[in-house]
């Protein structure tokens, strides 16, 4: 299971089982975690963040057999994330997507007990570095800005990727995924949660500066329920449905989590 495209997230190569084979994932920075508001502090020092994505940096959508992902043209600072925790420049890299295989679950970030139906993961690396994988061997080499996704309402503005998983309904499938502005999926307000960690996928490296957004995006349960009509398997294999693709909550182990606000 070594190689990147063995681990998944089923008994035999789940979470449970990357610690054998990825010694990153054993570290003292782990992502995703628990927030207990009560112990957080207001960090006054903490800046908004703010972003400027250009839609025609978008270029693809992609079912890697693990999740749904959209791809961005990261060779410039057109898509970047700025402020906030961070210093510098941090270019928008994907969009990752998580959910359950119910409404109950989904998303990696716990907050107070509440589990939420998914989460959508904006994955940036910090622009002063060659490449994303100069970056991801650095300790502020990345910063993933990430929304928690909560039953109510339709989103019209989820339509365009839930019309696009259709293309790419089974692992390897891949579709052109152009003119999309990613702030479309941000909730109005800009709170967030700050903590250093990592990677929620393998070889969790740690080398993530998180920003989790306080106010979760709402989205319906049938628009929860395209996301499960993907399949990890592949054309022509045994039907798979892709669900439960979140790694549950790590240790803590003495790190900070701040708020940027009362």
């Amino acid at each position: 299971m070594s190689r990147r495209h063995d681990w998944g997230y089923a008994s035999h190569n789940g979470p449970d089982q990357w610690t054998d084979f990825f010694p990153s994932a054993r570290g003292d920075h782990q992502s995703p975690i628990e927030l207990h508001t009560r112990y957080i502090k207001h960090d006054g020092t903490l800046r908004p963040w703010k972003s400027t994505y250009h839609p025609s940096t978008s270029l693809t959508i992609v079912n890697d057999g693990t999740t749904c992902r959209v791809v961005f043209d990261d060779s410039t600072d057109k898509s970047v994330l700025k402020d906030g925790p961070l210093n510098g420049t941090y270019r928008l890299r994907q969009l990752q997507f998580h959910w359950g295989s119910s409404d109950d679950h989904g998303s990696e970030h716990v907050v107070d007990g509440e589990r939420y139906a998914g989460e959508i993961h904006f994955i940036h690396w910090n622009s002063k570095y060659d490449n994303i994988t100069e970056a991801k061997k650095q300790p502020d080499g990345v910063a993933i800005l990430a929304v928690l996704l909560k039953i109510g309402k339709p989103k019209p503005h989820l339509k365009l990727i839930l019309e696009a998983l259709d293309c790419i309904k089974t692992k390897g499938k891949k579709a052109h995924f152009t003119d999309f502005d990613p702030a479309l999926l941000f909730p109005t307000s800009r709170d967030y949660w700050t903590y250093q960690g990592s990677f929620t996928t393998p070889p969790c490296e740690e080398c993530v500066t998180w920003l989790l957004l306080r106010e979760p995006f709402t989205v319906s349960s049938d628009q929860m329920e395209q996301f499960r009509n993907l399949y990890s398997s592949s054309e022509g294999e045994i039907p798979c449905h892709m669900v439960d693709n979140y790694r549950p909550p790590q240790p803590l182990k003495g790190r900070e989590v701040r708020a940027s606000f009362d």
